[in-house]
């Protein structure tokens, strides 16, 4: 039975009308078909949004006037050129001003009927006034999230992550909300890393995963909001994780995989499993443990096989990859490698995880040239690194400056030294954006390599940079450390 219609809230409330303007830009795909295409184009921009037919169709009727700021970022992607009004949308100002925050306020009602809560999404679709007061308060305070907007600088980002001492949810129970806060802890700690690296924002960063294991224990009256809050701090424990190991720190990394792990066992969920093995593979390859990367690869591969996500599977076939190149056994990594491209082939799916934005071609490229350098093929491993350089997403600064230095480093080993000194530059560059302690090993290394050429003056050059740089990392940390230093 239909549901009535909603009534007005407010006398404010502004009359829906069509949106005609979007409705032509969706041309002849269905609702469900254009759903689908706007989630593609969201993960190809790092994006996550929940897209279906039901929001095409609101948007189509003029239920939402304007997006929300995630869903203008995708749009502008689909359709490039097209502002807001070009798609038939209000001018955003018409419904972020005074008038508009106080209209939408009033126009919901804490009544939990279908009419109201539906009422209440279009509300939290319309104004971020409501967004902004829960990001600023309430259990996304609790978490430390309120500071981390993905615009800062690295310094100003790693200054924002204070984070006030983990509390309890008012009565002891954690709810939807506390569940959302969890979730957009990861996105915002992943979104920094992204463009920043790890550094500056590891230690910080595990002020929330402790707030989120607390919640665990809080009273939790219902199984889904109980598996989202398991799989949140999951996530987070695996994306806190990989801060310390981008930072160099693998014992802390080892332990918060662990974690992880563990609580995708006590949950049952294999998405989460499937991650934290993921990670582990890729940190027991760094470590110098490649047999363990191969077995925790293929534990992953084990753990994902009925999610339906071949790019997933993609992923831990060359997490396998690198384990075989570590033993140096060619055949292992080339069959492993020939599967990867054959399952990232099938192209993106609706049920790959939110945390694999990072991986397209450039990423398949990348760990491809690292497999070739681990087994002596430093030509092969020099032309895979030139293209995952060349087609990395700007977003992925930390990415940039991470293959950047894999292809001076092949190139040193190759011996080409003014080009791997060049390369080498480019990355101090981005070091100056990026803080990654596992980058500037790498550049470490290369230098090392390129001293006996110092008579090239682009190698001289580079290696009076690294040398200024390294100073400045080493001072930057010395100080880092004074400022965690009691009183």
């Amino acid at each position: 039975m239909a549901s009535p219609p909603a009534k007005s809230a407010s006398s404010h409330t502004v009359p829906a009308r069509p949106n005609t303007a979007f409705r032509q830009l969706r041309g002849r795909l269905s609702p469900g078909e254009f759903a689908a295409a706007v989630r593609r184009s969201a993960r190809e921009i790092g994006e996550q949004v929940s897209c279906d037919a039901r929001y095409v169709g609101r948007v189509e009727s003029g239920e939402i006037r304007c997006p929300n700021y995630a869903y203008e970022r995708v749009f502008r992607h689909m359709f490039p050129g097209l502002t807001l009004p070009d798609m038939g949308f209000a001018p955003r100002e018409t419904v972020r001003g005074r008038g508009a925050r106080t209209a939408a306020v009033s126009a919901a009602p804490l009544a939990t009927d279908h009419d109201h809560r539906d009422t209440r999404i279009q509300t939290c679709e319309e104004s971020d006034v409501l967004r902004r007061a829960f990001i600023t308060g309430g259990p996304a305070a609790a978490l430390g999230i309120a500071a981390l907007h993905p615009l800062e600088s690295a310094a100003a980002a790693a200054a924002a992550v204070s984070i006030p001492a983990p509390r309890t949810p008012a009565g002891g129970r954690a709810g939807a909300a506390e569940a959302t806060a969890v979730e957009e802890a990861v996105r915002r700690i992943r979104l920094l890393d992204d463009r920043h690296g790890a550094e500056g924002i590891y230690r910080r960063a595990t002020q929330p995963l402790r707030a989120a294991y607390d919640m665990l224990d809080a009273n939790i009256q219902h199984r889904t909001v109980s598996d989202r809050l398991h799989s949140g701090a999951g996530e987070l424990a695996i994306t806190v994780g990989w801060l310390a190991h981008d930072s160099g720190r693998h014992g802390d990394a080892r332990s918060h995989y662990a974690e992880a792990l563990a609580t995708a066992r006590v949950c049952g969920d294999a998405a989460l499993e499937a991650h934290a093995f993921c990670n582990t593979a890729f940190l027991a390859r760094d470590a110098g443990r490649p047999r363990e990367a191969v077995r925790a690869a293929q534990a992953a591969q084990q753990a994902a096989k009925h999610l339906a996500s071949p790019r997933l599977l993609s992923l831990l076939a060359l997490r396998e990859a690198g384990g075989w190149a570590g033993l140096a056994d060619r055949t292992g990594c080339e069959q492993a490698l020939a599967r990867a491209q054959r399952l990232f082939a099938g192209g993106p799916g609706d049920n790959d995880p939110e945390w694999m934005s990072f991986y397209g071609e450039a990423e398949l490229e990348g760990l491809e040239a690292q497999c070739w350098s681990a087994l002596g093929e430093r030509a092969r491993a020099v032309e895979h690194a030139r293209r995952a350089v060349a087609l990395q997403d700007p977003h992925f600064t930390r990415n940039i400056a991470l293959f950047t230095a894999e292809l001076a480093a092949n190139l040193a080993e190759s011996g080409a030294p003014e080009e791997a000194a060049a390369a080498g530059a480019r990355t101090l560059a981005l070091l100056e954006q990026v803080h990654s302690a596992r980058i500037r090993t790498m550049l470490d290394d290369t230098a090392g390599i390129l001293r006996p050429h110092r008579a090239h003056r682009m190698v001289a050059e580079f290696l009076d940079r690294h040398t200024a740089s390294a100073l400045a990392a080493g001072a930057r940390d010395g100080a880092q450390v004074t400022e965690r230093q009691p009183v």
